[in-house]
């Protein structure tokens, strides 16, 4: 499993790197992409979108199940990786680089842990 230390992560699995003071862009962590199998199709949310830290802003779908994607803090999309529409299996192939939206006007995050909790979270 990968944790790069310049990110942030929630229990639900979700990663955060921050941009700037109040943007960032959110993924799934490597730890959930492997946990959820091969991914077949994505539900993006949508530009202007509210997000809610704690509740679901997009789902994806695997061979497996579909699942919610968690928004790990509070905010607006402003943008999506509309990549993913097409090619959905690049959040298996690079977690970390594949994001999934950049989220402006966040707030929310101080819980979110370091690379070193989360890492100790999930061999729970």
């Amino acid at each position: 499993m990968n944790f790069p230390a310049e990110l942030k992560y929630s229990k639900d699995h979700e990663w955060l790197k921050m941009l700037d003071g109040t943007t960032a862009l959110v993924g799934i962590t490597d730890f959930a992409q492997s946990e959820l199998g091969d991914l077949v199709f994505i539900n993006l949310p949508q530009e202007g979108d509210e997000v809610t830290k704690e509740e679901s802003f997009c789902d994806v779908e695997s061979v497996k199940a579909v699942s919610d994607v968690m928004s790990p803090v509070d905010g607006v999309v402003a943008e999506v990786n509309s990549e993913l529409e097409d090619e959905p299996q690049k959040l298996n192939e690079d977690p970390y680089g594949a994001w999934i939206a950049k989220i402006e006007n966040i707030s929310g995050y101080a819980e979110l842990m370091d690379a070193a909790a989360y890492e100790a979270f999930v061999q729970k």
